[in-house]
């Protein structure tokens, strides 16, 4: 990963980002046939029994087989036996990409396990068989080629059923092995889901161990197949044994976030261990079942290389000659979306891209560079009502239907207090009479009063952040809920540390009126934004979504085979979690990275997101019981998820409950198909580990906390998996997904300030009355530092083709359970219902908040399963099922 930015080269940070990669060949995911799926079985002497041909008549397995298969479903297979008696398993296995020219062929060996037990501990072995004669397949969807390989494994008459295989790569190069399908006797088939990069030999220094689909607890795993389970786990948990990490090691481990500068030289604060604002652990490297595929890596690639495109040209004649300039009118920024493209610019970024990018990415692009792009996409915020920034009513309602919709309260109390006791400085004279008739008691007990709050934990921050010519308040905002349920703006304070410790400077905006106290109160607003965008991109996104599961992730590849049903569940959404969050460590949030240079807190960041970590509980990260602390719904056991919203028009709230719901019966009846009952949980000794390590090591600095589930009951073990997969899918989406929509037009929430608002008597306010919008675009962030943010939340904002969404698979055969694929297509169809529901409401003139002045449908937690692939690009509307981008 590339180092911060030299001081003597100043290095383009979207650049970097493309420069992490390899160009390879875009491919595709071909779907296996369709394959029996092994039945539910609570005793493995009956998986014996029907599996072992030495032990039962071969005309009665074949009826016993027959019955299964009418009981399970129509598949297509093949048996064929040699003079010899051994039998021919035969199959075809999917290669997504290689770097090999010449293919693959014979360096490549494979061999399979049976499920029966042999001599040895584990499973009988069949013999080897090299790879020859790929055939390419293409994928007409997406235009992707596949390389297909048929096999014939050649195994004793009582081989038995297959459960594993292994694979050695004696090729020079790494290959993207997508999956491998075997036909069985009785005309059974068993399909292997690998997605992942098999690097040679001589650099493993081992075989790769790959398992099927069919999901065993701990103590039902076949006999042939126990040794194998342990090996890959412990090959997978390491030997701790400390050294340099190779994108080739598999194993996975914690270390803390240390990566922002030299810690010996004591440049920046350490956020490890014994340090104030300790950072949970994560891993230090990206193994091999973690990365890209070859499709999205391709597409990743060419989106950085778009969005640098975009932020190149948007400097105009200023990037050629290193320098950055103010916005000058707000017409200049409009033409961020338009204008012409310049050639003395394209023949400048040709030049820059070829100092910067490998030979690789720049090969097939010279064309593509000269038909780019010119200019950034218009955010639909604009294209709907370009002065939609400046509405009251819209900046209310984005704080139920923006991108940061998790953070407004129901007001507790008032005046509102700071955690060192300061009163804040609103008064009840600033608001009563803006209440639509209602007293302010009255308007308290009926939760008509909400809050965001951006004071308490920035205010400790503020001394270090305006020392590096930034101008950041400690904001609060009050706001009033109509009869209409739409939010009326109360009151702005804006906060500042006092000259003596633990003293505060206040001022208070409030709406309305003309002329200077109009314009005040529009900056006002732009100061609540800046503070906004900061608390959304490091907390809401970064903290709460990207940076808290990871250790969940890593516990659960290093605790739960592949094998266990749990792992199976969660393993969808886990996909591409851990690599994007190393490309945000390596170059969105490293000492001198992008959010640094871009974000009001600038080197700040960090440190305050490793703060905030401190407040963090897992039990709050549930939808419902995040509601409830914020005070935006109350305990109702009639209602949805046992909780009542104060009213109906939160889209984030009224969306967000139904996929809660549907997701929760999806995982309940899951965990109730594999558990028989509670003891049958609390003896699995993977999943009792699994938890252990991510209170104890994943989130160490929790481990005495009293809040985590005990883990001794079925409906801890749902609670915990809802909330996982919540926080991974629909959380994740309603953040990141509309960034690009709602804060990549500069005027609706900017980055960070450069002015304080002036106070009346001084210069600067005898300048803001001469010209207010000259006043105004002085205090955003100048254009490159604009436009370098716009690029990345372009980047972010657009999932790429080979995406995985809520309710969908990636594979047909993801699981051999037929009823567990069943319940998983009605879990697809309640998201369907909800679908259409959030439609409807969309639609619906009554609901406010759903679209607003902006003109924009609330759409960032609709699950569009039934739309698969058909919306791509920055206004897609699905939930992808893990923290993908």
């Amino acid at each position: 990963m590339p180092g911060a930015t030299s001081s003597t080269q100043k290095a383009n940070p979207m650049l970097s980002l493309a420069r992490d990669f390899e160009l390879e060949t875009s491919n595709m995911e071909v779907p296996s046939p369709n394959h029996w799926a092994t039945p539910k079985v609570d005793d493995q002497k009956i998986s014996d029994t029907i599996w072992a041909p030495t032990m039962v008549h071969t005309r009665q397995r074949s009826r016993m087989i027959d019955c299964l298969n009418k009981f399970q479903g129509s598949v297509k297979a093949q048996l064929s036996e040699s003079k010899k008696h051994a039998e021919s398993i035969k199959g075809e296995i999917i290669i997504q990409h290689t770097h090999a020219k010449s293919g693959l062929a014979k360096p490549i060996r494979i061999q399979l396990y049976s499920l029966n037990d042999s001599s040895t501990g584990k499973g009988k072995l069949s013999q080897e068989v090299h790879l020859n004669h790929g055939k390419r397949i293409h994928n007409k969807l997406n235009g992707n080629t596949c390389i297909k390989y048929e096999l014939t494994f050649e195994a004793d008459r009582d081989f038995g059923f297959p459960g594993a295989f292994v694979i050695w790569n004696q090729h020079k190069d790494k290959f993207f092995l997508q999956s491998l399908s075997l036909q069985v006797e009785f005309k059974q088939m068993v399909h292997f889901e690998c997605n992942s990069w098999i690097y040679p030999n001589h650099l493993m220094q081992k075989e790769r161990i790959f398992f099927s689909n069919t999901c065993y607890l701990p103590s039902q795993t076949p006999n042939g197949l126990l040794q194998l389970r342990k090996q890959e786990l412990e090959t997978l948990r390491g030997d701790g044994t400390a050294g340099r990490i190779r994108e080739w090691h598999r194993a996975y481990d914690y270390d803390f976030y240390n990566d922002l500068s030299d810690p010996q030289r004591g440049e920046r604060p350490i956020l490890g261990e014994n340090v104030k604002g300790i950072m949970f652990k994560i891993d230090s490297c990206i193994p091999p079942d973690e990365r890209f595929s070859p499709q999205k890596q391709s597409e990743f690639v060419k989106k950085v290389i778009q969005a640098t495109l975009h932020f190149v040209v948007s400097q105009g004649g200023s990037v050629s000659r290193e320098e950055t300039n103010q916005f000058k009118s707000f017409n200049e920024i409009k033409e961020l979306f338009s204008g012409k493209k310049s050639q003395g610019v394209e023949e400048w970024m040709i030049k820059k891209l070829e100092a910067h990018l490998p030979k690789e990415i720049l090969k097939g692009i010279g064309q593509g560079i000269k038909d780019y792009t010119t200019k950034f996409p218009m955010p639909q915020l604009f294209a709907g009502n370009e002065l939609a920034w400046k509405d009251d009513e819209e900046f209310g309602r984005q704080m139920l239907a923006g991108i940061n919709a998790t953070v407004i309260q129901c007001l507790q109390a008032f005046p509102p207090k700071s955690k060192n006791g300061i009163w804040s400085s609103i008064r009840r004279s600033h608001i009563e009479h803006n209440l639509d008739g209602l007293t302010l008691q009255e308007a308290m007990n009926q939760w008509r009063i909400f809050i965001l709050d951006h004071h308490n934990y920035l205010m400790p921050f503020l001394g270090k952040i305006n020392k590096n010519d930034v101008c950041a308040y400690a904001s609060r905002t009050l706001l009033f809920l109509k009869d209409d349920a739409t939010l009326k703006p109360l009151a702005i304070e804006l906060s500042l540390p006092g000259l003596s410790p633990g003293t505060e400077i206040h001022r208070v905006f409030r709406p309305g009126g003309n002329g200077s106290e109009a314009t005040l109160w529009q900056f006002a607003k732009a100061h609540v934004g800046v503070n906004d965008s900061g608390y959304h991109q490091l907390i809401s996104h970064w903290l709460k979504t990207h940076a808290v599961v990871e250790p969940f992730i890593i516990a659960t590849r290093r605790q739960l085979s592949v094998m266990h049903p749990i792992h199976r569940l969660l393993n969808p959404h886990f996909k591409d979690t851990m690599h994007i969050n190393a490309l945000a460590r390596s170059t969105v949030l490293k000492g001198g990275g992008i959010i640094e240079k871009t974000l009001y807190s600038g080197e700040v960041s960090m440190e305050l997101s490793s703060s905030l970590y401190k407040e963090w509980r897992f039990d709050e990260q549930s939808l419902p019981g995040d509601l409830l602390k914020r005070g935006m719904a109350f305990h109702n056991p009639d209602c949805l998820a046992g909780v009542q919203l104060l009213f109906e028009d939160y889209p984030y709230g009224t969306d967000g409950l139904e996929i809660w719901v549907a997701t929760k019966r999806w995982v309940n009846d899951y965990c109730l198909h594999f558990y028989k009952d509670d003891n049958s949980l609390r003896s699995d000794h993977e999943i009792q580990e699994w938890w252990s390590e991510i209170k104890k090591i994943g989130h160490g600095d929790k481990c005495n906390e009293t809040w985590w589930y005990p883990m001794t009951t079925l409906s801890d073990l749902v609670e915990a998996l809802t909330t996982l997969i919540w926080i991974s899918s629909g959380l994740h989406a309603s953040v990141n997904f509309g960034q690009y929509e709602y804060v990549g037009h500069p005027l609706n929430c900017p980055i960070k300030c450069q002015n304080f608002i002036p106070m009346e008597g001084t210069k600067e306010f005898a300048e803001f009355l001469h010209d207010p919008d000259k006043f105004f675009l002085k205090m955003l962030p100048n254009r490159s530092e604009i436009t370098l943010y716009m690029a990345l939340l372009e980047v972010l904002s657009a999932p790429t083709s080979d995406e995985v969404y809520l309710g969908q698979q990636r594979s047909p055969n993801w699981i051999d359970d037929v009823w567990v694929k069943q319940r998983f297509e009605q879990f697809a169809e309640e998201l369907n219902e909800v679908d259409k529901r959030i439609v409807e409401r969309n639609a619906d003139p009554k609901l406010k908040n759903r679209q607003g002045p902006s003109n924009i449908p609330y759409k960032l937690l609709r699950p569009a399963v039934s739309n698969v692939k058909s919306c791509q690009g920055i206004t897609s509307i699905e939930i992808p099922n893990s923290i993908s981008m």
